[in-house]
């Protein structure tokens, strides 16, 4: 019966999606407008939760400067990991995502076409043309949501680290974010569609300032955020 239910929760979820999705591609016909594009995020993300029953609490908000533009790094653990986000994040948030998601009808078409931008990780030139992309809309007032790993843990540990984040933050030259996210691999592991209610913690470390260039100085940023993110981080399973 838990897993019926458990369904019967992602398939609202993905209706909901379609529904907000929808909203989006009308404002982005209408005349895309980036703040109200992610209004109607913030209320995907609300209504996502809600219809879920997934609570979010947050520790460390008084530590991010309303009004200032940052690089926020997380780990991924499951596809509720964006709308925790989202809904009690503060903040102009721009999602950079796998390219792979345009093809989904509806969904994909708003991301393709709004206010996120698209990662081609085959293609290594398209994702530095991408992060140049963000780094633009960074400069112009927006803070930018990475996922450090990559891509959702299959295990609910912490896995490696990738480079794309930390070179985006000195491209913008903007101070990283630690963020993480515990709680949220239980409710949806990578590979179901049964949905389990439960809460999500996400922990905001101090901004991580931009002190140098290269190689070098991206290495030390990926080493403080990862211990930033290691020492909050619980393994889930």
């Amino acid at each position: 019966m838990k897993a019926a239910l458990g369904v019967v929760r992602f398939v609202m979820a993905v209706v909901n999606s379609m529904f907000f999705a929808t909203l989006e591609l009308i404002v982005i016909v209408a005349g895309k407008n980036d703040r109200v594009f992610h209004a109607l995020a913030r209320g995907w993300a609300h209504t996502t939760l809600l219809i879920c029953g997934v609570k979010v609490n947050v520790r460390g908000l008084e530590k991010v400067t309303r009004g200032r533009s940052y690089v926020y790094v997380s780990n991924h653990a499951s596809m509720f990991d964006i709308p925790a986000v989202l809904a009690s994040v503060p903040d102009q948030i721009r999602i950079l995502y796998k390219k792979e998601l345009n093809w989904i009808p509806i969904f994909g078409w708003g991301l393709k076409y709004g206010s996120y931008i698209a990662i081609d990780r085959r293609r290594g030139a398209e994702a530095m043309k991408s992060l140049e992309e963000a780094a633009k809309k960074i400069r112009t007032g927006a803070s930018a949501l990475l996922y450090a790993e990559g891509t959702r843990t299959l295990d609910g540990k912490l896995q490696p680290f990738k480079r794309g984040a930390f070179n985006l933050a000195m491209k913008a030259g903007v101070p990283v974010v630690p963020l993480t996210i515990n709680g949220s691999y239980r409710l949806l592991p990578k590979r179901s569609i049964v949905v389990q209610p439960g809460e999500v913690e996400l922990v905001l470390e101090s901004p991580i300032e931009i002190k140098g260039a290269g190689k070098e100085e991206e290495m030390r940023l990926m080493d403080e955020v990862r211990a930033a993110i290691q020492k909050h981080y619980v393994e889930q399973s």
